[in-house]
């Protein structure tokens, strides 16, 4: 393969750029990133070879685009969640495939780990989960015991630390505000300062989670959770300060030769082209549609 040309960085955005989209383009603007909307979804024939290429987008978006321009893209593992200790998952949860979860005769909440074409909501029983002529049957996902999260903040991660945070959600609806003044914001800094230092190593070092405060009707009590882990750079960023997003998402889709060794172990497999879901974020309002149940 022949060596990249160099030349500043950019970022590309995909054909319809979200709110999100919008507001991290002029973060980069702001900082002199060159800015590049691909409104076919493909890197734009004059940057192709191009070294410094950053992407926001989705996953069919990110494959495409990510290959012509040889990008390392971050993820956390399908079985992060369900691996962490049960302090921080706050209930049951277990990686599973679809297949299996149609077979079941309780409610849960069922999403998929990173892709989004399942809903994540609350389902009945197995039956209602889309049939085998929609996903197959070894679709990754995970099962959770039905809580419900009183409140919700998404953290965007950088080296081990909160580099950017915001609220949400409230009762599993959409209530975006700055963690700056909330009245939670010691204790979930806290919290997460604890989530980050338990699970060293087991996540890139750009990457979101989410967490909350989980009401426990059996106790009486509420407790803090992870709600999720997901890529920074297909992730809303609600309330939180897109010039610092910018920073966690910029390390999370970039150069490949630019990642550290330690993210190796992260990045997306590449050359798979899949539809593309809408951008996480979405889940909460599907989860207000079915009457507001955390994942």
């Amino acid at each position: 393969m022949s060596a990249a040309v160099s030349g500043p960085d950019f970022l590309l955005l995909p054909p319809r750029p979200d709110s999100t989209a919008e507001r991290l383009a002029a973060a980069a603007r702001r900082r002199g990133l060159a800015v590049e909307p691909c409104p076919d979804g493909r890197v734009p024939v004059r940057l192709r070879g191009r070294d410094g290429g950053h992407l926001y987008g989705g996953p069919a978006f990110a494959a495409t685009v990510g290959a012509d321009l040889d990008l390392a893209l971050l993820e956390p593992a399908d079985d992060w969640l369900p691996g962490l200790p049960a302090a921080f998952r706050g209930r049951d949860i277990v990686l599973s495939t679809l297949g299996e979860a149609r077979w079941s005769r309780t409610p849960a909440f069922v999403k998929q780990p990173r892709d989004k074409e399942l809903p994540a909501a609350v389902y009945a029983d197995g039956s209602r989960l889309p049939g085998p002529g929609r996903l197959a049957a070894d679709t990754p996902v995970l099962i959770s015991e039905v809580v419900t999260f009183v409140v919700e903040y998404r953290l965007f991660v950088l080296d081990a630390t909160v580099h950017a945070a915001g609220r949400y959600a409230t009762f599993g609806r959409l209530d975006p505000a700055p963690l700056d003044g909330d009245a939670h914001r010691s204790a979930v800094l806290a919290f997460a300062g604890e989530l980050l230092a338990a699970c060293a190593g087991s996540l890139p070092s750009a990457v979101v989670v989410d967490v909350g405060l989980a009401a426990d009707p059996d106790r009486g009590d509420e407790r803090w959770a992870v709600v999720e882990a997901n890529m920074a750079w297909f992730s809303t960023c609600y309330a939180a300060d897109p010039d610092r997003v910018l920073d966690v998402v910029l390390r999370a889709a970039g150069p490949r030769h630019r990642a550290a060794a330690r993210d190796h172990a992260f990045v997306r497999p590449g050359g798979e082209r899949r539809r593309e879901p809408p951008p996480e974020g979405q889940d909460i309002r599907n989860r207000e549609a079915r009457g507001g149940a955390g994942s």
